[in-house]
């Protein structure tokens, strides 16, 4: 890549130097904020990790000193002669007095080449005398109202700590993360985009973070009345309206009772219900047959717990080859019991937190057998309990928010006391146990300062630990306290998630301010009913099917035909390895001998990636060899098209003597009737006429006979997208 290091001079042209004059110019407040605006303290220049010709930068400038070092000092100061500045290989490179590979940026004489002149004649000082520090940035607007297609200019002002500002626009970084509904321009310049929708334009200055709220209105709204007349059953209906009105949107019809059943079973359980099942919910008449329904999921206590320990086994469960199989298998265990149970969010949380102990007796302690140091432990448990990705930080400052190294590696101090007695880890056997418990000791080190951090959470002031006291306990503490800010608006996003296709926050681990919630209003009261309820997974989940809002229709209506983002219709999403799988055996009645399992038992009761399937791998079960949390892929591919078509276990299922078809076949039922309950067993409804119609033909064709026109219309209806696609 051409090194873009002095393109940054050219900005000064378009207004004045950030100095002037005699004034004292300053590395730290005038030199670096041109190195960030084009980019040259960036991953891909000077910043990279070997930085460019021999000469490196710290990305974001997390260490401006070490930056100074680097242009002013490094090589005995080569790059600076302060007698005679115009002699200086940063200037002469910058003006192509000498081969630079980026070419001539700036021509002498120029506003910029004067201003880094003068920083050089005065003695390429990192600072000046009794220089501020930069306190914080504003952006204005903080909010705007834009037309489609129209523009609105953004300034930035840094405020410093003796009262005095800068405008710093010329030097600010700007992004937009929806270009669909505003673009913005190295210069600040916003436009709005054609796509109605609130989003943020996010202006970064150092590692300071400013951002301006972008609203686009639609062209068109509807009528209040229609929504006055929408039935809500409950808040989430009200606040998910609220949202609808304000965008133009009206939420789809209702759902059919057939798409109710099926969607909210694969969503709640990862099964569907059998034929039976499905024609008595079909003909009840009742008006609250939906709640008593999901009252009925809710208390499958081994069903539910077998589909949620799959979900937070992605996030939470290990490889076996690192920790060891009888570790994973006792954290699997203990997961499943907290479901069974329906154990309180809070305490799940705490237990994972604080787990001490053996890890064959106690299942969370393997959490710190597998991640063993305090930084890895940060950035798992920020990212997967409070839905901050703390990553970015770890080496530099987060490039898209406020967290710097110091919220890094002060959250990364609540572990800093955690050590391990017995046999550590020797992949990939990893056999033994290994005791772990909590001891002062050295604690967590900034990397850049070398100071010994105090545990902090982040945005909150260290709490006071008493001498002996397990650091952690201080930070279960926090994260469960009832007002946290963080605990339970990531937990309710996360559920809500799995039930939309995608959280108010999205992605669900990734809450930061430039990334806001879809509905503001719905993820709050959502998190504070949580807590109200005494962290109770279930009764979130119940309110979640009660509302209209989930009941809708995957059908889309003219108002929402575009909607991606704000639940006005249920979201179309490829149903999960193991729910394909179940509902695979579920409409064969043929279940698969998983090695190390029941006979019988579903894909679900699964506890390591270890256990082999051709169709789990196919459909993307995530590999735990990779670090938790797992991230499912959700995109169908022509690998697992190709497996429903021709995968030999399935053919096998679907022939075995024992299985549904030979049995329907068999049956006295009319093809009439058979085709009728393999329709009720894949997809919890009736055919329509032309459906019943072409299933008749299936067992009318020259050759056919009960059992091959069985097999080849359940075959039929595994391959079609209603089968592999929730809706």
């Amino acid at each position: 890549m051409i090194c873009r290091l002095f393109p940054i001079l050219l900005l000064a042209l378009a207004g004045p130097p950030l100095a002037s004059g005699t004034e004292p110019v300053s590395f730290r407040n005038d030199i670096l904020p041109m190195l960030h605006r084009q980019g040259c303290v960036s991953g891909a220049c000077h910043a990279k990790a070997e930085g460019q010709n021999n000469f490196k930068l710290t990305v974001f400038s997390y260490d401006p000193a070490a930056d100074y070092h680097e242009i002013a000092q490094e090589d005995r100061g080569r790059r600076i002669v302060t007698g005679a500045p115009d002699q200086s290989l940063l200037l002469l490179k910058a003006s192509g007095g000498v081969p630079h590979e980026g070419g001539a940026r700036i021509s002498p004489g120029s506003p910029a080449y004067q201003l880094i002149r003068t920083w050089i004649s005065q003695g390429a000082q990192f600072s000046t005398p009794n220089e501020p520090s930069l306190l914080n940035i504003s952006v204005d607007p903080v909010a705007q109202t834009y037309q489609k297609g129209s523009q609105h200019p953004l300034s930035v002002t840094a405020h410093y700590s003796n009262g005095t500002t800068r405008d710093v626009t010329a030097v600010a970084l700007f992004n937009t993360q929806d270009e669909g509904m505003a673009k913005v321009d190295e210069n600040g310049i916003v436009t709005a985009g054609t796509t109605p929708g609130e989003g943020v334009i996010s202006v970064r200055y150092f590692d300071l973070v400013g951002l301006s709220r972008v609203t686009v209105p639609p062209e068109k709204l509807l009528p209040h009345d229609r929504y006055a007349s929408l039935r809500m059953a409950n808040e989430i209906d009200r606040l998910a309206t609220k949202r609808h009105e304000s965008l133009g949107l009206i939420r789809s019809e209702p759902c059919s009772d057939a798409e109710f059943l099926r969607r909210s079973s694969l969503d709640t359980l990862g099964w569907l219900p059998d034929p039976a099942q499905s024609r008595s919910f079909l003909a009840d008449t009742s008006p609250d047959k939906r709640e008593k329904f999901i009252d009925a999921m809710l208390s499958r206590d081994v069903e539910w717990a077998d589909h949620w320990a799959t979900k937070w086994g992605d996030l939470i469960r290990p490889n076996t080859q690192h920790v060891g199989v009888k570790a994973v298998f006792v954290l699997d265990q203990w997961l499943r019991q907290q479901f069974r149970e329906n154990r309180p969010y809070d305490a799940f949380v705490r237990d994972l937190v604080t787990a001490t102990g053996s890890t064959h007796d106690f299942g969370p302690a393997t959490l710190f057998r597998d991640k063993r140091e305090p930084a890895d432990l940060a950035q798992y448990f920020s990212r997967v309990f409070l839905g901050v990705r703390l990553d970015c930080a770890r080496c530099h400052h987060h490039p898209s928010e406020k967290w710097t190294q110091d919220d890094y590696y002060g959250f990364a101090a609540f572990f800093g006391s955690i050590k391990r007695k017995g046999t550590g880890i020797s992949a990939p056997i990893s056999g033994d146990a290994e005791y772990i418990y909590s001891a002062p000791g050295k604690g967590v080190e900034h990397p850049v300062t070398k100071v010994v951090m105090p545990p902090k959470p982040p945005e909150t002031p260290a709490p006071t630990i008493p001498e002996g006291e397990d650091p952690r306990e201080a930070l279960a503490d926090w994260m469960t306290a009832p007002d946290n800010p963080f605990l339970a608006r990531a937990a309710v996003n996360r559920i809500w998630g799995e039930f939309f296709g995608r959280g108010i926050v999205d992605p669900v681990d990734d809450f930061r301010a430039s990334n806001p919630a879809t509905n503001q209003e719905l993820l709050d009261w959502l998190a504070k009913d949580f807590v109200a309820h005494q962290f109770d997974l279930k009764h979130l989940v119940r309110t979640i099917l009660l509302s209209e809002t989930y009941q809708t229709s995957s059908l889309p209506n003219e108002s929402n035909l575009a909607d991606v983002r704000d639940f006005s219709r249920s979201y179309r999403r490829r149903l999960p390895a193991e729910s394909m799988h179940d509902a695979v055996a579920a409409v064969t009645k043929v279940p698969t001998k998983f090695q190390g399992l029941l006979d019988g038992r579903p894909s679900s009761a699964g506890w390591t990636y270890k256990i082999n399937s051709e169709f789990l791998d196919a459909f993307a079960r995530p590999n735990s060899s990779a670090d938790c949390p797992c991230e499912r892929d959700r995109n169908g591919s022509v690998v697992q098209a190709l497996h429903l078509m021709n995968a030999e276990g399935l053919q096998k299922k679907l022939t075995d003597p024992k299985g549904w078809a030979s049995h329907l076949a068999a049956s006295n039922l009319t093809p009439e009737a058979i085709i009728e309950d393999v329709y009720l067993s894949a997809f919890c409804r009736l055919p329509e006429l032309d459906e019943k119609q072409a299933g008749l033909a299936v067992f009318n064709r020259e050759g056919a006979t009960r059992q091959t026109g069985t097999e080849d219309l359940i075959w039929s209806l595994v391959n079609t997208a209603e089968f592999v696609l929730n809706h």
